[in-house]
């Protein structure tokens, strides 16, 4: 669904198409989301640039604040890019940004009964994404926190919850400020990340963008390893055994 990068690139944000060219490239993203409401604005340069680069398209519903809204959006957003793809966003508020769960719900149960891939984004309640997942949504993108504030993830917990509680893939989105934000989020076993203004308002988007691509190819590698117990006392990384009297 996401590639084998992991890593989903916002294309918000972006100080010039140049930049968000650099960044793309840089980040080995196979896949980048794109608000329909964009498009226009864009110009004519950010889709043909996308289609040269063989990016695959997830558009997405932003700005939408209520079910209907964001069902018009995806139903726009398929005849547009000709896929059933759909990133679905519905937002509770202009302050945080956060969904509107109910509304979320709502849209979501609509557009899988039409024949979409629904992608929501969510907050970290384990019970919605569980209940999103039970509805037919094809992933859960949980946000680490609230978009563009660079905090991290909040409630490593919860992520991890989340994981465990449902049987699609699960996206980090929102809140990755740097890229030991991506690597945790791969540590927590996330099947991916979405990324934007970490990236595409980085003093050097292209440089982030390759720390980015490295951070989640580490962090799903750790992930795979299986990292060690945590212990509150020491444990001797050599044994006493054979050890010489002296």
């Amino acid at each position: 669904m996401f590639g084998e990068s992991r890593l989903i690139l916002g294309t918000g944000g972006a100080e010039s198409l140049a930049a968000l060219e650099a960044a793309v490239v840089a980040s080995g993203t196979e896949m980048v989301t794109v608000a329909l409401r964009r498009v226009d604005a864009a110009g004519p340069g950010l889709l043909p640039m996308l289609d040269r680069l063989g990016m695959r398209i997830l558009p997405n519903t932003a700005g939408c604040y209520t079910a209907a809204d964001a069902v018009k959006a995806a139903h726009l957003a398929r005849e547009a890019f000709e896929t059933d793809l759909v990133k679905l966003e519905v937002i509770g508020d202009e302050r945080t940004l956060l969904p509107d769960g109910v509304e979320l719900l709502r849209a979501a149960e609509t557009l899988v009964a039409d024949g979409f891939q629904v992608l929501p984004y969510t907050s970290d309640d384990p019970i919605l994404a569980r209940r999103l997942a039970d509805a037919g949504c094809a992933a859960v993108m949980p946000a680490g926190a609230p978009i563009g504030s660079g905090l991290g993830i909040s409630n490593p917990h919860h992520i991890r919850l989340i994981r465990d509680s449902v049987d699609v893939p699960v996206i980090l989105d929102a809140g990755i400020g740097t890229a030991s934000d991506a690597a945790l989020a791969m540590e927590l076993g996330c099947d991916a990340v979405l990324i934007a203004s970490a990236i595409t308002r980085a003093e050097d988007p292209a440089r982030m963008a390759a720390a980015m691509r490295h951070a989640v190819r580490a962090g799903r590698l750790a992930f795979g390893a299986g990292r060690i117990p945590r212990r509150f006392h020491a444990l001797a990384s050599t044994s006493d055994e054979g050890r010489p009297e002296w």
